[in-house]
């Protein structure tokens, strides 16, 4: 039996999230690869304009209207939907690395005992099976893992293909909900954390900072950077586990990987579980006082200095070419 390879899209206020365009796009790669074809399901309490987006990714899109979602946690009902398109003949399923998505596959893998490949950084058909690429160690070595079965999960990372739309249009199959399939706990309160409106993995400039702006004042230079170059604050793991930003806005192996067009790190070493998640920026520019400092070895540009003295002459500059 040919592969059927299926792609679970998450939205974000009704559209669907850059990752889910991705995992469909890498859906309809392994599918044609494996010389079977591809799926996606749109689960939400509005579906239809994800589906429309997905279906410029995919030649299939199911999409089921759920309003369950909006007072209960996603993954059940999700992971219900899933099941039905297997007993249909799904034989792989892609979902992103995201909370959403780890708790889909991961009470999927429980139900239905498939293997689980995660945080693929890659994806690629192998014979009989999809082969991830994945980076583990703190990003010191790449590993390269297939499955044993004829089916299996794969989460897929941020950036992992490019997204890329197919010509033509796919059809959308709107269905009913079969319920939950296992007890979804109510969502009594929904928190919006500040800063939370400007997506980290999908800037184009992103302005970082670490263990060298040395305390959570120290990250108003970083903030005032990101807002006049209309980027988005990022930091690394020493900055969050010291308590002077949000975990939201980690940076690397245990945090978010962003590809924008400007990486600007400001007081960031560059330790290698930071630069998993940064070095696949287009233009990486670092200012660090250590001319050691591992960030080196990938920045465009590394600037050895004080980022107190570096940042707000920086800052000056930017704002008198704009005038003030």
């Amino acid at each position: 039996m040919a592969p059927v390879i299926l792609a679970v899209a998450e939205t974000a206020d009704g559209a669907l999230t850059r990752l889910s365009t991705e995992v469909a796009t890498l859906a309809r790669q392994l599918g044609a690869e494996a010389g079977g074809s591809s799926v996606g399901l749109v689960v939400d309490a509005s579906p239809d304009a994800a589906a429309a987006e997905l279906a410029t990714y995919l030649p299939r899109v199911v999409a089921v209207t759920a309003p369950a979602v909006g007072d209960e946690v996603w993954a059940p009902h999700a992971v219900a939907e899933v099941r039905r398109l297997i007993a249909d003949g799904v034989t792989h399923v892609l979902v992103g690395a995201s909370a959403d998505g780890r708790d889909l596959a991961g009470t999927l893998s429980g139900l239905l005992r498939w293997g689980i490949l995660a945080n693929a950084n890659g994806a690629g058909w192998a014979a009989t099976s999809p082969e991830i690429e994945a980076s583990v160690l703190g990003g010191k070595a790449i590993t390269r893992s297939v499955l044993t079965g004829d089916t299996g999960i794969l989460i897929v990372r941020l950036n992992a293909v490019t997204a890329a739309p197919v010509d033509a249009v796919g059809s959308v199959e709107p269905r009913e909900p079969a319920g939950a399939a296992t007890p979804a706990a109510r969502v009594l309160e929904r928190v919006a954390e500040a800063g939370a409106e400007a997506s980290l993995e999908e800037a184009r400039i992103v302005v970082v900072g670490g263990r060298g702006v040395g305390s959570a004042d120290g990250f108003a230079i970083v903030e005032e950077l990101a807002a006049t170059l209309g980027g988005v604050v990022g930091a690394t793991r020493a900055s969050v586990d010291a308590g002077w930003i949000p975990y939201a806005r980690q940076i690397g192996q245990t945090g978010k990987a962003v590809k924008p067009a400007l990486y600007l790190g400001l007081g960031v070493s560059g330790a290698m579980q930071h630069r998993v998640g940064m070095q696949a920026a287009e233009a990486i520019v670092a200012v660090n006082r250590d001319p050691d400092a591992p960030i080196a070895e990938v920045a465009d540009l590394f600037v050895v200095g004080d980022l107190f003295e570096v940042g707000p002459a920086l800052l000056a500059e930017l704002r008198a070419r704009r005038g003030g």
